[in-house]
């Protein structure tokens, strides 16, 4: 796979990008929009869409699946509260933005995706991007990666019935999960906390609608 340059979107887009769309919704974390500034958007979608890399708005990237507009990869990383040591598992690789993301704000990612296409092409995209700090797998997201546990941040970035329990146990102490919980056409992004004592804390942040999330803690099946 060869990473077009896409000259004719500029340092500018971005900047606009994150100036326009981020800043005034609210995010505030710098190292979320430092990251948000550097990744180049463009490079995770078809060069017929590169044009509309920076708008917001989602885009789709095959097989019936969709890259999230810039103000819900920014609420979904900085509700993870990331401080630069964690070690985050991510469950939907997609395009692989996002992970392009969280492997600038993170030591290590962890990332699964099921779908065999995208999980191939994003794991070449961010290899040829120099993210060396990534672990890519092909299967059932919502099983998570119990033999790397525990993680200090989980990602869940496809809509889910109910934020599966198991990934819940592969939280580490004082470990952070973001996820959309709801409907197939509606959620609300839920962020679960471990305390201290070990008990489990859950807050619902902002409305959202995501892909659902398809295995065996998930929805069992694609039919609506």
């Amino acid at each position: 796979m060869k990473i077009p340059e896409h000259g004719m979107i500029s340092l500018r887009a971005r900047h606009r990008m994150v100036q326009e769309q981020l800043e005034t919704q609210g995010i505030q974390d710098p190292r979320v929009l430092a990251a948000m500034r550097e990744i180049h958007r463009h490079l995770f979608v078809e060069e017929a869409l590169a044009s509309r890399a920076y708008s917001d708005e989602n885009l789709p990237i095959g097989a019936g699946q969709t890259l999230s507009q810039p103000l819900t990869v920014a609420r979904m990383t900085q509700a993870l509260r990331l401080t630069g040591n964690e070690e985050c598992l991510e469950i939907g690789t997609g395009s692989g933005y996002q992970t392009a993301i969280l492997a600038r704000l993170c030591r290590k990612v962890y990332t699964i995706e099921r779908l065999t296409g995208l999980a191939d092409a994003s794991r070449k995209r961010l290899r040829l991007l120099g993210l060396h700090n990534i672990v890519c797998r092909q299967g059932d997201g919502s099983l998570g990666w119990p033999e790397e546990r525990p993680f200090d941040r989980i990602l869940v970035t496809a809509g889910t019935p109910v934020t599966p329990e198991n990934l819940i146990r592969q939280l580490g102490p004082n470990g952070i999960l973001v996820a959309p919980e709801g409907s197939k056409n509606a959620q609300n992004l839920i962020r679960v906390t471990r305390q201290e004592d070990g008990s489990i804390r859950k807050e619902t942040l902002d409305p959202c609608c995501f892909v659902p999330l398809i295995g065996a803690q998930g929805w069992q099946n694609e039919a609506p």
